[in-house]
């Protein structure tokens, strides 16, 4: 018997059902990547952001997440070369979906016990998404934009259901409008940090400060 269609579990119908002590022996998630392309590229160099968001409540199996991440991935690396996008899968699958297996063999029904004993056992997991939530993340250059628009439009046919494609007015995976971040870091209140920035914490020798030695308060 072979996996089960996707539309079987793509409502929200149940509680969610997590891996635990007591849900045993859950297949891994098909989605080991979370992060990919050039994810150590430091915050200034990547300030185009642009999201998929979901625009449904329903279950995204971990099938559909990897089938998804490749199909972005392998677009961008041809156009773009695969150190000029970072790619941040933000939807992670820890729903258990489960299946009561039946027989479909010739004489099945004198071996398969019918609706006795019916709760299923684990075949797969999926991420529980809500309306407005984000699925994924892809930061660039700003001369990169339509080859990421077009490869998250790409990747969005993985996926049931309505999605949107949104332009972020931040600064790469940050929570600042690009103005502000800007005038910021040329003040010395942000530092970078990797791909994110941190905020001075005005802690330390005053002369050490890059907030005194730029003349701020």
């Amino acid at each position: 018997m072979g996996r089960r269609p996707a539309r079987c579990y793509r409502y929200q119908k149940n509680k969610p059902y997590i891996k635990s002590r007591y849900c045993r022996g859950v297949p891994e998630s098909k989605i080991k990547i979370y992060d990919v392309g050039n994810k150590k590229a430091p915050v200034d160099l990547f300030p185009f952001v642009a999201h998929l968001v979901c625009d449904e409540k329903q279950q995204i199996s971990s099938e559909a997440l990897e089938a998804c991440r490749v199909a972005i991935n392998k677009y961008l690396s041809k156009n773009l070369g695969k150190d000029a996008y970072h790619i941040r899968m933000r939807a992670h699958p820890f729903h258990v979906l489960r299946a009561n297996k039946m027989l479909s063999c010739a004489g099945a029904d004198r071996l398969s016990s019918g609706m006795r004993h019916s709760y299923g056992k684990p075949i797969g997991v999926a991420a529980r998404v809500d309306i407005g939530q984000i699925l994924l993340s892809v930061r660039a250059k700003d001369n990169a934009e339509k080859h990421v628009i077009e490869a998250i439009r790409r990747g969005k046919f993985k996926f049931a259901g309505r999605q949107k494609i949104l332009k972020s007015l931040k600064w790469g995976f940050t929570k600042y409008p690009r103005e502000e971040y800007v005038r910021l870091r040329k003040a010395g209140v942000l530092a970078a940090d990797g791909n994110q920035v941190k905020v001075h914490n005005r802690r330390g020798a005053l002369e050490d400060s890059v907030l005194y030695q730029t003349g701020m308060e």
